[in-house]
């Protein structure tokens, strides 16, 4: 039994595949998951695990180079957006687009990982560094 580490075994893996460059999104239950983008849905009820557990959970034991955030998380959401940042190494590239934009590229990404939350804008794209 693993006594440290990420638990859900589909996080893990993609976790343990990533490539320099891979993007995994983050969401809420509310996220649209593209046709052929690995689904790993956290959600046990509404509300848990929260986004920023999810998060917290996968910044520990992924090396992350860059972030893509919608820009209406600024007005709509700056709680969670304070939240992200103070979680991201200061050497992270923070991009922000539009929502639309946001969704349009998880089209690309490994996995979709939705929490159980419902908070407006609580999505985040991740982008794979790799260690120094």
């Amino acid at each position: 039994m693993k006594k440290t580490g990420i638990l859900n075994s589909d996080l893990a893996k993609i976790a343990d595949d990533l490539g320099h460059t891979d993007t995994v999104c983050i969401g809420d239950l509310g996220l649209p998951v593209p046709k052929g983008v690995e689904k790993i849905d956290l959600a046990l009820t509404r509300g848990e695990p929260g986004f920023q557990q999810v998060l917290d959970v996968y910044l520990e034991h992924v090396v992350v180079e860059k972030v893509f955030l919608a820009e209406e998380i600024k007005s709509e959401n700056p709680e969670q957006l304070s939240a992200i940042l103070g979680k991201l190494p200061p050497t992270t590239a923070v991009v922000f687009i539009t929502h639309e934009e946001l969704k349009a590229r998880t089209s690309q990404c490994k996995a979709v990982v939705r929490s159980g939350e419902a908070t407006a804008y609580s999505n985040i794209i991740l982008q794979s560094g790799v260690t120094i």
